[in-house]
């Protein structure tokens, strides 16, 4: 990446992200939802098929205009199951996020803004040019005056407004879908997706989110959380640790023995923090993880994070033993815990069906993949059957806590599909279970959360 003018160049986002140019291609993003939705009302009025294919690709068109936050949320909603039809979700999956990275002028003039007009005397290099861009930010390696290798994760300008305009248009998203198909009741859904989205703008928020990480998983060998760097952290600055890695996907075709490692590593660092203190890691994406020299695992990102309370947990807990025994009043007991309110048998059969190919690598006590037939066809065919079930008996309302909970068990299990990991999931999660308790999660969650300034959840 050269060194261009603010002025001149064409990935520069004094001239990407004015508000006037932001507000035209949202405009033009609006004018074609609505379009559509129009031709879908035309449609249906007059009883002709919708032609889905085809509408996902203009959805995919319209969108593919935008860059950033709404990116973000349109490839998340890609992997979560029945957000979208599977014609969006796979056109939605095709879009990436290519944020322009800023140039090396705004990076100076951010830095002073968040560190003061001598913010270069707290390192002993920097280098201005990103190492890494994403949706809302990019990532600057540094050193510090002590020799302390760091990253300094750097927030996009005016983000917080674009986020509001991409929810927004979300909303117009979400619109047009409850048009198209009314399985599954997307209010909660995009509720929850808003809540956390906002959340990640928060760098002093994801800087609690990490110490909190460090503190729970401690005990973990082979697995490095970075620590923040707290007195030149601020809301739109970030500095942590650097941890030097190779991406996790890269080791597909490791050794089994390697692939199994590093799998077993990633199970334990999602679930310890869950059963242990409530919590889970909301984007177990492949990007958000690295692996060192001796194999560690390295965390790297901490903004989309969602904490349950220990009651929600019990009943994940009580919905597997509901399953292996059979007994349907105590499954209906934990849709009811996780906030599901209209139990009506049918919906509890389908219900289940999911639930049985969420918790069936957990049910076999032998070395196996996450899904044996080697594919994820399996998988969508579960979802398709389980989405048109619910439109046959008038749709269900996804609960905001089962949202992300479902996300990340779905998102891990892609992860360990891509790596081929035959691990014995039984015994793993039996292992995290057995002295579970309530009370116990309840009284850390108070003493974890204070000690690094987060408030339990209600």
């Amino acid at each position: 990446m050269s060194d261009r003018s603010s002025a001149s160049e064409p990935n520069a986002p004094a001239r990407e992200d004015r508000p006037l140019a932001r507000l035209k291609r949202y405009a033009q993003v609006s004018g074609t939802l609505a379009g559509q939705a129009a031709r879908f009302a035309g449609r249906r009025l007059l009883g002709r098929p919708i032609d889905s294919v085809a509408h996902a690709a203009e959805l995919k068109a319209a969108l593919g205009g935008l860059k950033g936050p709404l990116m973000k949320v349109a490839q998340m909603l890609a992997t979560i199951p029945d957000a979208l039809p599977a014609d969006y979700a796979r056109a939605l999956a095709e879009l990436q996020s290519n944020a322009p990275p800023m140039g090396r002028p705004f990076v100076r003039r951010r830095m002073e803004a968040e560190l003061g007009p001598m913010w270069r005397r707290r390192f002993r290099a920097f280098e201005l040019e990103p190492a890494a861009a994403a949706s809302l930010g990019q990532v600057h390696r540094a050193v510090l005056q002590d020799g302390r290798e760091v990253a300094c994760k750097l927030q996009y300008p005016d983000i917080e407004a674009a986020v509001e305009a991409d929810l927004a248009q979300l909303k117009l998203v979400f619109a047009l879908y409850r048009r198209y198909d009314d399985a599954v009741d997307t209010r909660n859904i995009y509720a929850e997706i808003a809540a956390r989205l906002r959340e990640e703008l928060d760098y002093e928020l994801e800087a609690r989110h990490m110490e909190l990480f460090r503190r729970m998983l401690e005990g973990e060998q082979g697995v490095r959380v970075p620590a923040p760097v707290r007195e030149l952290s601020t809301r739109r600055l970030l500095v942590m640790d650097w941890l030097e890695g190779r991406p996790l996907l890269a080791f597909k075709q490791a050794p089994s023995e390697v692939r199994n490692a590093l799998a077993l590593k990633l199970f334990r660092v999602w679930y310890v923090p869950f059963y242990g203190y409530g919590v889970v890691h909301g984007d177990p994406h492949p990007g958000n993880y690295t692996v060192g020299q001796d194999l560690e695992l390295n965390l790297l990102d901490f903004g989309c994070v969602r904490k349950f309370k220990p009651e929600f947990v019990q009943a994940v807990i009580d919905l597997y033993w509901a399953l292996v025994r059979g007994d349907r009043e105590l499954a209906i007991a934990s849709y009811r815990t996780w906030g599901f309110e209209d139990l009506r048998e049918e919906v509890v059969d389908i219900l289940n069906e999911w639930a049985a190919y969420l918790y069936g690598p957990l049910m076999d006590d032998r070395p196996r993949l996450v899904d044996e037939t080697r594919s994820s066809h399996y998988g969508r065919q579960v979802a398709m059957r389980v989405h048109e079930r619910l439109r046959e008996v008038g749709g269900v309302v996804p609960p905001r806590e089962f949202v992300y909970m479902d996300r990340a068990a779905i998102g891990l299990g892609a992860v360990f599909l891509q790596l081929a990991a035959e691990v014995n999931w039984h015994r793993l999660f039996l292992d995290l279970i057995r002295d579970f308790d309530v009370e116990r999660l309840r009284s850390r969650q108070r003493r974890l959360f204070a000690e690094v300034g987060l408030e339990p959840p209600c």
